[in-house]
């Protein structure tokens, strides 16, 4: 491998005298893809600038090889001060830099250049800001969030173009399908310090979730010691005091060392406030049709939606998915056809501009709603501290005013207010905006135990595959404007449905999404008996599942050795392939066998 050209070494640095990074450690090589990972607030964004230049670290080295460009995307781009988005882009140049890729990628990511920068959307801002850092081929690109705002075609389109360029990237992104098809290596952020996986971040939560097991079994160890000295500290030490006084003291160290001793960053408790139970059908479209000064918007679109169901809404920037979803609710009536909502409908939603906040309120107004110090949860009464800590904000920060919160803290300040109010139907406008990954991952599992029905608009296909049963997607560009289909399962499933992607090179489903499908598929095969084939299937799968379940076990621990890649790089390279292969047989078996369980159970349920 080529010296590493940006090398950041024992990075420390503190606010206010809480320490951010402590020996935080960041290394890049020609044409590397590492991407940079951690919670909310753990100083990702800090270290991008200082690997940037724009922000000093109280100690520690930086080094830029002379020579070597760096170029930095930042999480809210400031056009101010240029004439139009053509001159911000120019200003990004060096000498000798070609002006007309400039023009190429404006285009490419839908703008003119001629655009005034006061009145661009956060999306538009986002593709500007894009092209500009892109547009110099610099040898690093050091990208922070890069698909916040941005819509699929979007994203799509700046993965091909990322695939396709020079620069070593470092990313930092909540978008776990556009990391996972870009990085080579993944650098962990946690409690300051920094750790790295030589692979990239489809493989590392598994190596995370490894690292925080061995960590919790070391406190659980730890913690049996400590019980066993002290009982001897209680009935032994007065007897035997002056020969076991160094074994006390070891025990006082040893508690010392607990106290000190790291644990994971705490955890979001989302609690969802139930309403009364919805009827069972929730909404009904029939032909429903809007247009907007002669453009139509949604043409002749039907559905039915149940008490249940989880309704992703997918399309580029402008298609309408508000307008579709507005007309879903009954907030807008459609120029023609019908809409019925079912009865009881109890409604809460998040907003995806965060439009609802006043800037100028405290973060305690904001979830109180002005009165007293009490939050209706659940049908419980909290303390507004205490439901704070819930969504791992501090208590210091009850007075702090909605604008000084993050992008991320704004974003949990929504999810905290929604799910407090009492609803059976989820309108969730692009959710995962500005939330860390653990955050994300909480609030799948709060979506899938969710008794009543969500809707949901969201560029992120990760998330779309985890969450939804079924998948409205824009069309117009195929049959004329407006058109508008439904598909059964996730994002890579309606893929697959429109022949746009291979099953094979469909992602895995996420387990709740799995039984999800396993379920409606076995409500579909009802009275019906199980085939020859089947029932063979259901016999042989375990045997298959344990088999791959054993190669994969062996491909991770060959894998695991540090000196396998430098040994034999083809090798490994073909290990890796074979895992990922072999992953994918095992999903597949798995859901196959979820499906036929299921299956049999529910005709043995009906024979019974």
């Amino acid at each position: 491998m080529a010296p590493p050209i940006l090398i950041l070494r024992d990075i420390d640095l503190s606010f206010g005298g809480t320490p951010l990074l402590q020996g935080a450690a960041l290394s890049v090589s020609p044409g590397e893809r590492p991407c940079l990972v951690g919670r909310n607030g753990s100083g990702k964004s800090t270290l991008l600038k200082i690997a940037a230049g724009l922000i000093q670290a109280d100690s520690g080295e930086r080094f830029v090889q002379p020579g070597v460009t760096v170029r930095y995307l930042p999480q809210e781009p400031d056009l101010s001060g240029y004439a139009d988005v053509m001159a911000y882009v120019l200003a990004g140049l060096a000498p000798g830099d070609d002006p007309h890729r400039a023009t190429y990628l404006l285009h490419q990511l839908g703008l003119q250049g001629d655009e005034a920068p006061a009145h661009l959307s956060g999306g538009e801002s986002r593709r500007a800001a894009l092209a500009r850092v892109l547009a110099p081929e610099p040898d690093i690109l050091l990208l922070d969030e890069p698909t916040n705002h941005l819509d699929l075609p979007a994203i799509e389109w700046l993965e091909a173009e990322l695939r396709g360029i020079r620069s070593a990237i470092v990313m930092v992104s909540h978008d776990r399908r556009f990391l996972s098809n870009l990085t080579r290596a993944t650098v962990w952020l946690d409690q300051g310090e920094t750790r790295q996986l030589n692979r990239g971040f489809a493989e590392f939560e598994a190596w995370r979730d490894d690292i925080l097991q061995q960590a919790e079994d070391e406190r659980h160890k730890l913690d049996r010691k400590i019980v066993r000295e002290e009982h001897w500290l209680t009935y032994g030490v007065t007897a035997r005091r002056k020969r076991n006084q160094r074994r006390l003291g070891d025990l006082h160290a040893m508690r010392q060392a607990r106290r000190e001793q790291r644990r994971p960053t705490g955890d979001v408790k989302m609690t969802v406030t139930e309403g009364g139970l919805s009827g069972k059908l929730v909404v009904e479209a029939k032909g429903i049709t809007k247009a907007y000064d002669g453009t139509t918007i949604v043409a002749e679109f039907s559905t039915r939606i149940q008490r249940g169901d989880r309704i992703g809404i997918v399309g580029p920037n402008g298609a309408g998915k508000t307008t579709l979803l507005n007309m879903l609710t009954g907030v807008l009536a459609p120029d023609t056809g019908e809409i019925r909502l079912g009865a009881n409908l109890s409604i809460a939603s998040l907003d995806q501009r965060r439009e609802s906040l006043d800037p100028n309120i405290t973060l305690s107004e904001a979830l109180t709603g002005g009165s007293g110090d009490r939050v209706s949860v659940a049908g419980q009464n909290k303390h507004v501290i205490s439901y704070m800590k819930d969504f791992l904000f501090q208590p210091e920060q009850i007075g702090t005013v909605v604008s000084a919160l993050s992008g991320g803290e704004r974003g949990r300040l929504m999810l905290a207010r929604a799910l407090a109010k009492p609803s059976n139907l989820l309108l969730l406008d692009e959710p995962t905006n500005d939330l860390d990954l653990e955050t994300l991952d909480l609030l799948q599992e709060m979506l899938a135990d969710y008794p009543g029905t969500v809707l949901l608009v969201s560029h992120d296909r990760d998330f779309l595959d985890r969450v939804v049963t079924s998948t409205i997607t824009y069309e117009g560009h195929d049959g004329g404007g407006g058109r508008w289909l439904e598909y059964a399962g996730g994002y890579s499933d309606m893929l697959v449905q429109r022949g746009l992607l291979s099953q094979d090179a469909a992602p895995a489903a996420a387990p709740a999404a799995a039984k999800r499908k396993a379920t409606a598929k076995a409500k579909s095969n009802n009275g019906r008996k199980l085939s020859f084939k089947d029932k063979h299937a259901l016999e042989t799968l375990p045997g298959r599942m344990e088999t791959l379940q054993a190669e994969i076990g062996d491909l991770e621990q060959a894998l695991a050795d540090p000196a396998f890649y430098g040994r034999d790089p083809l090798a490994f390279d073909a290990a890796s392939a074979r895992l990922t292969v072999v992953t994918k047989k095992l999903a597949r078996a798995e859901d196959d066998w979820l499906t036929l369980e299921m299956r049999r159970e529910e005709l043995d349920g009906g024979s019974s």
